[in-house]
Parts: C-alpha cells; structure tokens; sequence
C-alpha cells in the first residue's frame, strides 16, 4: 500500500473490527444514558418545571379517568383494567421514553382490536399486553424500526379511519341502549342498531346526545384573551371530558337517590391497586381450558397486529409533536414494549400512545416526563379512593366521549389530497377502509399493505415512457425517456410499449404517425435517469431496436451508465455505434447521415 494512500492505517493504530466498534458503542455509557432517557433530564431538572408538569399531569389525568374506563368497556374489561392500564405504563414512559408530550394508556383501536379475544376471556388482555411487550421490545433491541417503513401513509391513515367508524357504530348499542351485540365490524355494528332500533331507551339517548352536544360546545369555547374568564374557559375546554362524565354521573346518583335509574351505569369498580404478577399463560374458555400453546393459537397471526398497531400509534405521535425535531424510533419502541410488559404484570390492557391525551398534555405545557407521573399518580388516586364514585357514571355518557373522540381521528382531507396527487394512493386507502369496515381491522391494514405491494410490482412491470418530439436542422426526432432500476417484470412489456409510442406518438391521427411524411425519423433513447437494466429487458429493447430500425428508423442510445453500456455491447456488439455520451445529442444527431433514408 502507498504510503500516501489514505486508507493506510495511522502509525501505531490498530484498526478495530467491525463487532468491536459495535460492542464499544453499545456498552458506552452514553448509549445505556441514551435508553433511560430519565437519567438525562432528571439532573437537569428545575423548579419551574414542577409547576408546569403538575397542571398538565392533572389536567390530562382527568381525562385519562373517563377515558381509561370507556375504553375497557370497548375491550369487554372490567372498567378498573382501563385504570391500570393509565397508571403503570405511565410511570415506564416517564423512565424510559424520548417525548416528554406523548401520554400512553389505553387507546380505541387497541381496544377494538382486543374486544373479540376478551369475548372469550378477560385473561386474554393481560397476556396480549405481555406479548405485545415482549415483540415489541424484541423489534427495538434489535433495531428492526425499518420495518415499519413498510407500512404507508394512505394506509395507516385508512386503518385509522376504518377504526374509527368501527368504534363509533360499536358505541350505538350504548349510546341508546339497544339489544343485541355491538358488532365486530363497522357493519355488523350497523345492521345490530338498526335491526334493534325500536328498543331503544329514551333517557339513555337524550343523555347521550346531550353529552356529545356539550363536548362539542365546550371544545370549541373561545380561550383568546386574557383576564379570568378567558382562563376558565380555556381549562373547561381541556377537562371537557371529566366535566360532562362528572355532571352525568351527579344527574344519575341525585336520581338513584329518589329511587329512579332511568340510566344505564357503569356499576361497581373493584377499586384498590391490582394483583401483581405474570399474566395468565392457560385460561378457561366455556369448560375447556386452554394451554399457552391453545391461547397463542386463538391469537394466531391476526395478533401481531396490535404490537404492530401499538408501535405505529406511538411513533406517528411522537414524530407529529417532535416539532421536527428527529424521534429515536429505537428508544420509542423499547419505551412502549416496557410499558406493555409493565401492564402485564398489573392486570392491564394493552396499551400506546394516544393522541387526543398527548394533544392535551403539550396544551398544558408540560415540561418533562415527569408530567406522566403526576398523570399516574390522578389515576391513582382516583382508583384507590374514588372507585365507589364511578358506580354512578352512565354508560351513555362515556359512549358519548368516544364518539366525540373518535371524530377528531377521522381524516377525509388526505381523500382530497390523494386524489389530485396519487390516483393509486387514493385505491390503497379505499380498500384499507372498506375491508377493515367490513371484514375486520386486521385485514384492512393487511389487505391495504397487500395493495401497496401490488402498487410496487405495478410500478416496477410498467415503467413510465417519457417523449419528447424535436427537431435538429431538418431532421425531425423523437426522445423516449426511461427512469429508475427497469426491472425483468418488464421484459416483455417495454419493448411493445416502445413500439406503439414510436408507432404513434400522441394518436393514430397524429401528424407524427409512422406513415406520415413528417415522422420523426431519428430516435433518441435517453438513459440519463436509468439506474439499471436487467439482462432480459436489455435483449428485448435491442431486438425491437432492430426491427423498428428495418422500418426506416435510426436509433441512438444516449447517456447511458456505464454498466448498462457495457450489458449492450456484450449482447449486441454492433451497437457500439450507436452508444453515445455528451450533454447535448444534437452534434451525435449531425454527424449521421440520414438524409435521403
């Protein structure tokens, strides 16, 4: 080796192999700091901070309460799952995650998603949190993020708007308290209702459309300005939910106590902390009882999909509050597989990120972390000393926050979007939501990932042609463009395309036809944009080359890589001719003698 060379080794360096570098970098006590986030902003934690995460913690704890209960109910859970599933994963996320807004807990489409396995038994939450936990955690240790870059914009925002819809037509049975099952699927929910509408409970309905009237009036109170009303309204607006659930289960307990119940209630909350333990590994199912092995069967591969939905749900909201800052995708999947594990252990639910919470909890300014403790510690609280006070919630009421919540989820703008932009986009989102409406969210994500596979094979079998007519002197020519990696998906194809665009560059009428006086008699295949070229696609294009060059015409293949020259001259040697470089084509175009062809 030179001595000049730069690659030489530095006197008295020895360069360290690869497995070394990565075993230094992952034992550094910088990395380990990296993944307990705590022990870097906990030393530099300041007095002002206290405030600011105190008022938010509140804040968004009292509607982590209503919440956390209404979402248990969805799951088929006993509603105190819903309060655990608040407090321990949010004591984890304040060691171990990297976004002081996010808040996890309990979300809908969790819960949506774990309803059916509940049907059959409540033990099948608990070990769906500790499995999710541990897939979780698995994917973040070893650094398997890139996986979720598979998964679309269109059909993420498809799976959550399908969800969405399923929730809120699942809430229709409680909302106006009908008979019959609240459905798995969006149209399930739907034929129930209407298959069971002359049931329908009076006070119950009022009382439900009453508490989605009124949050909707107080989200939208005016919160500009200063002075003390402006203040109040602003804090109304954030604690809405607690609000309306406290002033429905007062109007309920004053009616329970002249003796009237004209509301369906939440009931009896075994309050108290939970049993800590490992989750159940064999459950019973009617009289059978199942082992881990028959428990993991029912999950079958339908279940991957809530690690899967509880990692996009958390990421997607830490990069949307990041304030474009970049979001550790590492650290944020080991944070939500700890809190998954955590909630396991504590008789809780699955549980991620959630928006509307997280929305609140940076409207509150919190400062740190540390904010996701003092939301524990409400819900805490609140389970422990209050569990007899929430007997008088109505279920309309909490009916009513979802259906309110479930409608800042849904997203008909990216429609308009995708519509003007990406046609193919647009077909990827439409059968995300109809087949997660009407066969199962599972297979609408899956069905939409399916049909942005099928987009990419599409993409990759019919490369796009871009021509061009021009004119160099007299001579009248024609540029056909191909773009990107021209893949073997398209060996037979391009060469009939190519064809039919040099046979008829804009229509069968056009001016510019092959029988026309005035075709372009020279063709300029531009390979500025090609990336490669398969070997088939190679022999195909050179073989319609020589036939359209029997026809009369004259080809000259331009700017092409290297490599893709060196593929042509090996399989045609008398192309070598028409292999030509340079920023302009006119002076090649010259120096032909065409005149007269």
């Amino acid at each position: 080796m030179d001595l000049d060379d730069p690659r030489r080794p530095l006197l008295g360096h020895v360069p360290q192999s690869r497995a070394r570098r990565l075993a230094n970098k992952l034992c550094s006590l910088e990395s380990w700091r990296r993944r307990v986030p705590i022990t870097i902003w906990l030393p530099n934690y300041k007095l002002d901070y206290l405030l600011r995460d105190f008022i938010a913690g509140i804040t968004v704890g009292l509607t982590s309460i209503p919440q956390g209960i209404a979402y248990a109910l969805v799951a088929g859970l006993p509603p105190q799952v819903g309060l655990y599933s608040s407090i321990f994963p949010g004591v984890v996320y304040s060691i171990f995650g990297s976004c002081k807004d996010v808040t996890v807990g309990p979300t809908a489409i969790l819960s949506a998603l774990l309803a059916k396995y509940v049907a059959k038994s409540v033990d099948f939450a608990y070990l769906a949190a500790f499995l999710s936990g541990c897939i979780i955690l698995l994917l973040g240790v070893l650094q398997l993020g890139f996986v979720l870059d598979f998964i679309s914009k269109p059909v993420i925002s498809g799976f959550t708007t399908a969800a969405a819809l399923q929730i809120a037509a699942a809430q229709l049975k409680t909302l106006f308290r009908v008979e019959g099952s609240s459905g798995n699927t969006f149209i399930d929910a739907l034929i129930n209702f209407f298959k069971h509408i002359m049931t329908i409970h009076l006070w119950d309905s009022a009382l439900g459309i009453a508490s989605i009237v009124a949050l909707l009036l107080l989200k939208r109170l005016p919160t500009g300005g200063g002075g003390i009303l402006a203040a109040v309204s602003l804090h109304a607006s954030r604690a809405r939910n607690a609000l309306v659930v406290l002033a429905g289960a007062s109007l309920a307990a004053g009616l329970h106590a002249r003796g009237i119940v004209p509301f369906a209630l939440a009931g009896k909350i075994e309050g108290g902390l939970p049993h800590f333990g490992l989750p159940p590994f064999s459950t019973t199912v009617g009289n059978s009882t199942l082992n881990f092995e028959e428990m993991l069967s029912v999950f079958g591969a339908e279940g991957l999909v809530m690690p899967l939905v509880a990692v996009l749900e958390s990421i997607a909201i830490a990069k949307a509050f990041a304030g474009g800052a970049g979001v550790d995708v590492t650290q944020e999947m080991v944070a939500v597989g700890a809190c998954n594990v955590a909630a396991s252990l504590a008789q809780g639910m699955p549980a991620t990120g959630s928006f509307t919470r997280t929305a609140l909890n940076r409207a509150a300014g919190v400062a740190t972390p540390a904010g996701s403790l003092v939301k524990a510690s409400v819900v805490l609280l609140a389970v422990t000393l209050l569990a007899d006070a929430f007997y008088y919630i109505p279920r309309a009421a909490l009916a009513g926050v979802i259906v309110v919540a479930m409608m800042s989820i849904i997203d008909f703008s990216i429609v308009i979007t995708l519509w003007r932009n990406n046609k193919g986009e647009m077909c990827t989102w439409a059968v995300t939501v109809i087949v997660g409406a009407a066969a199962g969210l599972e297979y609408g994500i899956l069905c939409g990932a399916l049909a942005d596979l099928l987009r990419l094979l599409l993409a990759a079998a019919r490369p796009r042609l871009h021509t061009h007519l021009f004119k160099v002197g007299n001579i009248d020519c024609m540029s056909v463009t191909l773009v990107g990696a021209v893949s073997y998906a398209s060996a037979e194809w391009l060469p009939r395309k190519l064809r039919r665009v040099v046979d008829s560059p804009h229509s069968p009428h056009s001016p510019h036809s092959l029988h026309s006086p005035h075709a372009p008699r020279l063709l300029v295949l531009d390979g500025r944009h090609v990336h490669s070229i398969d070997v088939g696609v190679a022999e195909n294009l050179l073989s319609v080359i020589l036939e359209l060059e029997k026809d009369g015409y004259v080809f000259l293949l331009w700017n092409f890589p290297d490599r893709c020259r060196k593929l042509f001259q090996e399989l045609r040697p008398e192309f070598e001719r028409k292999l030509v470089n340079g920023p302009s084509i006119d002076q090649h175009v010259l120096g032909l003698d065409i005149i007269g062809r």
